[in-house]
């Protein structure tokens, strides 16, 4: 069992950057591949940017890559999404989520959610 605490969330303008954090409990967490997903009002819930458990592979959305970068930090128990240049589409709460397989898209595991909210 994993459980994930999200935070780093606020209201930024267009341009500007958010760094969000994931702190994960559990021993295993660093077998774990983790990942960020997000929900905008209306829509559904969508794929921004995965890890596996070492971090270095990595997988973005089309619509974020380049902009955004997700690390971990396993001494730590926690995964980051660094946002840069922040755009009016990006607002939406952000979920961490976490998975101990290798199945890319599966998370079996859910924070609560950070709102992160970007005006033009």
């Amino acid at each position: 069992q994993v459980q994930l605490v999200e935070s780093g969330g606020g209201l930024v303008q267009a341009g500007d950057s958010l760094r969000l954090s994931c702190v994960a409990s559990g021993r295993t967490f660093r077998t774990y591949r983790m990942g960020w997903l997000r929900q905008a009002p209306g829509k559904a819930r969508e794929f921004v940017a995965e890890l596996n458990w070492s971090g270095v592979n990595t997988y973005y959305a089309d619509s974020v890559r380049g902009r955004f970068t997700i690390s971990r930090d396993n001494a730590k128990n926690a995964v980051y999404l660094q946002m840069n240049n922040l755009k009016p589409e990006d607002t939406a709460v952000y979920y961490c989520a976490a998975d101990p397989s290798n199945l890319r898209g599966k998370f079996d595991y859910w924070g609560q959610g950070t709102q992160v909210t970007v005006s033009s």
